[in-house]
């Protein structure tokens, strides 16, 4: 198993339990949607998985979903390959000040349908953003803003596949 501190270690720094919010924007500005949101990304001790995130989302009218992210490595990469998604993650070199992380990916079944995400981290480790945009056919038709905060680094508390918000 690949040590993802040495390899990436940008994106390690992202370990732990981010508490955020997505809100997402049509081609022309208008808000389409929003929902809380709980991320758990860890690096298990499973050398086929080096990288694992699932996400919790919960919408104020009681909706909830969960989605799971295994992942392995290649080349520098975090590959995502899953019956949602293909694509990679992988940090922005030419970045100065080590904040940047990129993904891009391919929805499934949704012909024509990618995504670009950038992440920021903030220097102090306690703060992400994120945005993603969506492109159908070469065409923007979405965007996707996140604001998180780091919420503890002890991802092993986090049991079960229910989202309910309650601190750690």
């Amino acid at each position: 198993m690949p040590n993802m501190q040495l390899h990436l270690p940008l994106l390690a720094r992202h370990e732990g339990v981010w508490d955020g919010v997505y809100r997402y924007y049509d081609a022309n500005g208008d808000k389409i949607d929003e929902h809380k949101s709980r991320l758990i990304c860890r690096f298990p001790s499973d050398e086929n998985v080096p990288y694992h995130q699932t996400n919790h989302y919960s919408w104020a009218d009681g909706k909830v979903e969960v989605r799971d992210f295994p992942t392995r490595y290649e080349f520098g990469r975090v590959i995502f390959d899953n019956e949602l998604i293909y694509g990679w993650a992988a940090e922005v070199p030419l970045d100065d000040h080590h904040r940047t992380v990129m993904l891009y990916w391919k929805r499934k079944g949704e012909e024509g349908l990618e995504l670009y995400e950038m992440i920021q981290l903030s220097d102090c480790g306690q703060m992400r953003n994120r945005i993603w945009h969506w492109y159908k056919n070469g065409v923007l038709v979405q965007r996707t803003l996140i604001d998180e905060k780091f919420v503890s680094r002890d991802w092993q508390k986090i049991k079960g596949e229910s989202f309910n918000g309650d601190p750690i």
